[in-house]
């Protein structure tokens, strides 16, 4: 199935929302998704209909994307999700410098960029999966915490703690007790 993923900057409400759907049809486009920053439409667009778009999204202050800035967005999003879930070697320059290096871009750029995009900044994307990756590794109970913070690069384990808790507003730990306890079988209850 054909589907064409299109970036909007400047998407922060349901009436953002609201009003990219109206657009998409009155060109008679059909939407999957209607997300803040990003739509998902069933069919490619032509770049006739991708001007009248971008053109009526103006008039209500958002701003479609080209494709290069799009991809950008994806790439760094992929880094990060790379880096979080499937690396198992930490970097050994910090973060801004690993993705600036990776990408061939300015952090600066990259930050502004995504945030203005996605409305978070590209350090609360990678805690959110960073946050995750914790849960997955404690749920796994394979490795301890301070093997976890290490495998995660955090600077310690009180770290990664003060972090999940304000994240989840669970303490790594309690947490844990949570799944043991989730593991009961239904007689048992």
């Amino acid at each position: 199935m054909i589907h064409m993923k299109l970036y909007i900057k400047y998407m922060v409400s349901i009436r953002c929302k609201m009003v990219v759907k109206a657009e998409l049809e009155k060109l008679g486009l059909h939407y999957i998704v209607v997300e803040l920053g990003h739509i998902d439409v069933k069919e490619d667009i032509t770049a006739a209909q991708r001007a009248t778009l971008k053109a009526a999204l103006l008039l209500s202050g958002l701003e479609l994307m080209d494709d290069k800035k799009a991809m950008l967005i994806e790439k760094i999003k992929n880094v990060i999700v790379e880096l979080v879930h499937y690396t198992d070697e930490v970097p050994k320059v910090n973060f801004s410098n690993y993705l600036s290096e990776k990408l061939n871009y300015d952090y600066t750029y990259l930050a502004n960029l995504f945030s203005e995009v996605t409305g978070i900044t590209i350090e609360h994307f990678m805690i959110a999966h960073k946050i995750e990756r914790v849960k997955e590794l404690l749920l796994y109970d394979e490795l301890n915490l301070t093997q976890i913070s290490y495998k995660l690069n955090y600077s310690s384990v009180a770290h990664l703690s003060t972090q999940f808790k304000k994240v989840t507003g669970l303490t790594p730990s309690f947490f844990k007790k949570l799944k043991e306890k989730r593991v009961i079988p239904l007689e048992d209850v």
